[in-house]
């Protein structure tokens, strides 16, 4: 059910992206716009041409994509301080609406958990937005801890 995406999914990657900016949208309109998407059509067809930024479905009995995992090799080096180690990044990961709580999110991250060690990945980084505490609980469960935590002051107007 988790695959590698290709040019078909496009639209069904879109819509979850929509979803995923309401998330955020609802928790800091502040911040995000809503309803948007982060990456456009050209975008993602870029994207999915690139094997260094790979996205991950979960395609359902359906057809439909109930989820995904966008991914990106990361890897600092020549740096006086931090240790060259290689990262998978996820940088977006989305079930959908009508799949949460269904083993979607998991399967994916399980995926993208195996595909990072076959590839011999030192660990896996994400960021997740105070607001979505859903999410936060999500990652704690599949084993993820924080590394660095990101503050903010927001002045007034």
């Amino acid at each position: 059910m988790v695959r590698n995406a290709t040019i078909r999914d496009i639209s069904g990657i879109l819509k979850l992206l929509v979803q995923v900016d309401m998330v955020h949208h609802n928790a800091r309109p502040d911040l995000f716009k809503g309803p948007a998407t982060k990456y456009n059509e050209e975008q993602l067809r870029e994207i999915l041409a690139d094997p260094r930024r790979p996205i991950f479905v979960f395609e359902d009995a359906h057809g439909n994509i109930a989820g995904h995992a966008f991914c990106v090799w990361k890897q600092i080096t020549d740096d006086p301080v931090l240790t060259a180690i290689r990262t998978l990044y996820v940088d977006d990961i989305c079930v959908d609406e009508s799949a949460r709580g269904s083993g979607v999110g998991r399967a994916l991250y399980a995926h993208v958990k195996e595909y990072a060690k076959a590839h011999g990945f030192y660990n896996i980084t994400l960021n997740v937005w105070e607001g979505n505490p859903g999410a936060k609980a999500f990652y704690e469960a599949m084993g993820l801890k924080p590394q660095k935590i990101g503050m903010e002051e927001i002045l007034g107007e």
